[in-house]
């Protein structure tokens, strides 16, 4: 039977995740907590995975409801521990050293930081999908790919690309339901420079771009509306929540299926 096997959040965008047993729906429809803060440097960029490869060398633990994040500095010989709220400027300031420029941590609780603001609600992966991707490239583990492709919700019982299956025709999205929480599937997830490198040391594995869209193309499921495919540097879904979900908790274990449309 299909179901959801993983939920995993990003509390501060582009350091570590942590999993959870279970996720609150926010009125953007994101999960609480995915996201929620964002570091940025004074020209209010993002200071992310995307623009600096140091960031994977990071280590980061969270507790959630404590408001607690464990911060491991290279270099250093024990974790550093700073309250969300209490010493936000402390945390910066280790931030802004560890970085070599200021940088500032800022927060949403509404719908946190994510890269696609028009579908903001839970990415989805198939961990099928995982375990085929990961065979593409010798000596990368299935648990690291997914830490390279950092999806929130993981169905299990279900073949590789099942998560095609939630997109169709622009302008148009296929209903799925965990439990009870519904989700609309919009499109696949355009990847970035992330994947491409080791989510603990930053270095870049050889070519991987190119083999990626090599073998996407080649395991394209039948299933999978080709007209989204501009390119095929694309894995996992995004989603929008309906309003009607707010407040509703995700809970690993529970049934998926899509529903007719």
């Amino acid at each position: 039977m299909s179901h959801l096997a993983k939920i995993l959040l990003y509390p501060i965008k582009s350091l570590d995740g942590v999993e959870v047993e279970a996720a609150t729906v926010l009125p953007s429809g994101a999960l609480q907590y995915d996201r929620e803060f964002a570091i940025f440097d004074e020209q209010n960029r993002f200071v992310n995975g995307k623009r600096y490869a140091k960031i994977h060398l990071l280590r980061a633990e969270f507790s959630l409801e404590d408001r607690f994040v464990h911060l491991q500095i290279p270099g250093s010989n024990s974790p550093q521990v700073f309250h969300f709220d209490e010493e936000r400027k402390r945390l910066e300031a280790t931030l802004s050293d560890f970085f070599g420029f200021a940088v500032t941590l800022k927060q949403n609780t509404n719908m946190g930081f994510p890269d696609d603001t028009e579908s903001p609600g839970a990415t989805v992966i198939s961990t099928a999908t995982l375990i085929e991707v990961a065979s593409w490239f010798p000596g990368v583990s299935v648990d690291e790919m997914r830490r390279r492709m950092r999806a929130n919700i993981e169905i299990d019982g279900v073949p590789a690309f099942w998560e095609d299956r939630l997109f169709t025709a622009e302008g148009k999205t296929v209903s799925f339901q965990v439990g009870d929480v519904l989700f609309c599937g919009v499109n696949s997830c355009q990847r970035c420079l992330v994947p491409t490198r080791n989510s603990y040391l930053g270095a870049v594995y050889p070519n991987f771009q190119k083999i990626f869209v090599q073998k996407r193309q080649v395991t394209m499921p039948p299933w999978a509306d080709a007209s989204r495919f501009n390119h095929f540097y694309r894995l996992s879904v995004n989603t929008k929540v309906p309003t009607s979900e707010v407040g509703k908790t995700l809970q690993v274990g529970s049934k998926v299926q899509i529903l007719p449309q």
